[in-house]
């Protein structure tokens, strides 16, 4: 049965996220690019795929609305798609998704900003690039811990986020992605196919996902300090 659960959710991961990239790629063809269209399309596909691989999620708070920064802990491929069932955002995601079979080549036309992360020059294009789209009305999420963690808390967060909403007033809200099952983190050096391959085997992935309260400041490391705080203060709740 777990044999015959795991070949029917990666078919429908594949086969469904395929036409995902294609439609939004004949879409921009025909009609011109359009990212707000390219958004919606990406939300759709994450309703509809999260059930399809056995994931349930239970939701605490309200999902932002308006243009903010959304940064949240980090244990999961998972985390950025399941805030697009709720937001329409541009993540950023590390560089090597780019290449990633499937996911690298439609993530980039729905709005994946990716970071290079030992790059100094990257980091720094890419908060000029966070800047911009906040400024264009847009919602940008970031997992400040810079990698995925199976701490009980989280990892140390960078500060260069924080420092441009503290000199550009934007506002932050925080996200705690709670799993039920730490065999359902994503850490280490184990690849995507590997941990698919054994977690969509399970019957479900439980996850519970708590939005914070809107934080606005002058101050970067006030910012970044209750930002982590009010994550980790949901994470050792659990």
């Amino acid at each position: 049965m777990k044999t015959l659960r795991l070949v029917y959710r990666l078919l429908f991961f594949v086969i469904y996220t395929s036409r995902i990239v294609a439609e939004i790629w004949l879409r921009g063809l025909i009609h011109g690019y359009d990212i707000r269209r390219a958004m919606r399309i990406r939300r759709r596909w994450a309703r509809r795929l999260l059930p399809a691989v056995g994931i349930e999620i239970e939701t605490e708070g309200e999902a932002p609305d308006f243009p903010c920064l959304i940064v949240g802990n980090h244990r999961s491929y998972l985390d950025p798609i399941l805030l697009l069932r709720d937001v329409y955002a541009y993540p950023v995601a590390k560089a090597e998704v780019a290449g990633w079979p499937v996911i690298g080549k439609g993530a980039r036309m729905a709005g994946i900003l990716y970071l290079q992360r030992e790059s100094a020059a990257s980091r720094g294009d890419i908060l000029r690039l966070i800047g911009k789209r906040i400024d264009a009305g847009f919602q940008v999420m970031i997992f400040p811990e810079g990698t995925t963690s199976g701490l009980p808390g989280t990892l140390p967060f960078r500060k260069g986020a924080f420092q441009l909403a503290a000199r550009s007033g934007f506002s932050i809200v925080p996200v705690a992605f709670i799993f039920a099952d730490p065999a359902d983190y994503w850490i280490g050096n184990d690849t995507f196919a590997g941990h698919a391959g054994r977690r969509f085997r399970e019957k479900r992935i439980q996850v519970k996902m708590c939005y914070g309260p809107v934080l606005r400041g002058e101050d970067a490391d006030a910012l970044m300090d209750e930002a982590r705080g009010w994550i980790e203060k949901r994470l050792l709740a659990q």
